[in-house]
């Protein structure tokens, strides 16, 4: 069996998506998760290019009655986040671009 590498979010990368999620949904808004030892395979993708990991919240604690884990057989999402995860994957990509298309 292949083993998972290490997640190592690319600085330049988290620091692109952090500024774009800030500007996009507001400083308060954006948090920084602990660092975690599981394996993703997002990790192979870092291995190929600058990448940087990130999740946005998916539970809505007023809603739901119980809010489980992604990978647990019982979570549930709140899709009305839908929308912000695609405009935020969106606007880290379009600004990147703009950033960059001189290059």
């Amino acid at each position: 069996m292949r083993t998972y590498p290490a997640v190592v979010n690319d600085e330049e990368m988290y620091a692109h998506a952090k500024e774009v999620a800030q500007s996009l949904l507001g400083k308060e808004n954006v948090k920084v998760a602990p660092q975690l030892m599981g394996a993703e395979d997002f990790g192979f993708y870092a291995q190929r290019m600058a990448g940087a990991f990130f999740t946005i919240g998916v539970g809505n604690k007023s809603t739901m009655v119980t809010i489980h884990s992604t990978h647990s057989p019982h979570f549930v999402v709140d899709e009305d986040v839908l929308p912000v995860g695609a405009s935020f994957h969106a606007a880290v990509a379009i600004e990147y671009l703009k950033k960059h298309e001189s290059d």
